[in-house]
């Protein structure tokens, strides 16, 4: 385990790293998990392997510290992010984000273009979101007040979420799970979508196949964005269909 100092109140950013050939692989996690429980066996197979890969855990998140007076806005994870990278050396990374993490993972190349040379967003957020009661992700923790959710959303979100999910959200600090939930339905400004349409490197959406066809998938084509679905899997690509997510995984981080 490594980690680096990344803001004033010498919090610091954990990741499990795997040593290989350069430009590093960076994986980031989505809400409410850990980047080695989710990617350690992709970061590990076959096709895949024999990069230097960093799966690291964004603040209140798994290994990670958990700074109380944080705001967790997907800008501030952006740059807590950049900070770990920094210290860690890392520039030019092929980052690999999931769900949240993905929206993470477009920010950041936005706002530290230096650190990243090529996107894979498997199943990210790319636009806001309604706040709906009772809903089992983002939408349902955002629509607790923080008071709320402390003092009891959590429980009732327990109750309506995958064992899977809740084996690592467990690990999550409650007030950074709601406050990033919070960010991550509101949004960036511009949106997640509009940033990832502006940036220029090689990009690549991976989707189940089973969700049909992505939101505004036509303007992401031709922006330059690769769209690619991937059978027999639902929203965790990577644990869902292994070899699936890896051959298409390793096709993107190849393409020119």
């Amino acid at each position: 385990m490594r980690s680096a100092v990344v803001t004033a109140g010498n919090d610091r950013i954990r990741w499990a790293e795997m040593p290989g050939a350069e430009p590093a692989r960076v994986y980031v996690h989505g809400l409410g998990a850990t980047s080695p429980a989710y990617f350690a066996a992709a970061a590990a197979h076959p096709l895949l392997a024999g990069r230097r890969s960093l799966l690291v855990d964004l603040l209140g998140h798994g290994h990670s510290d958990r700074p109380a007076d944080f705001d967790y806005r997907l800008e501030s994870h952006a740059d807590t992010l950049a900070a770990a990278l920094t210290a860690a050396g890392v520039t030019g990374a092929e980052v690999i984000g999931h769900s949240m993490g993905g929206a993470v993972a477009i920010v950041l190349a936005a706002r530290h273009p230096g650190l990243v040379s090529r996107l894979l967003l498997v199943d990210a957020n790319l636009d806001p979101a309604p706040r709906v009661p009772v809903a089992p992700g983002s939408s349902g923790i955002a629509s607790y007040s923080e008071e709320e959710f402390l003092a009891g959303g959590l429980a009732e979100v327990r109750g309506r979420v995958s064992e899977h999910w809740w084996a690592t959200m467990r690990l999550t600090d409650p007030a950074a799970l709601h406050r990033t939930a919070v960010h991550l339905v509101t949004g960036t400004v511009p949106t997640m979508r509009e940033l990832l349409l502006d940036l220029d490197v090689p990009r690549t959406y991976l989707l189940p196949e089973a969700d049909g066809p992505l939101t505004g998938a036509d303007a992401l084509a031709a922006a330059g964005v690769r769209v690619v679905p991937v059978p027999d899997c639902g929203h965790n690509i990577m644990l869902d269909n292994p070899d699936g997510f890896a051959a298409a995984a390793a096709e993107a981080l190849s393409a020119p």
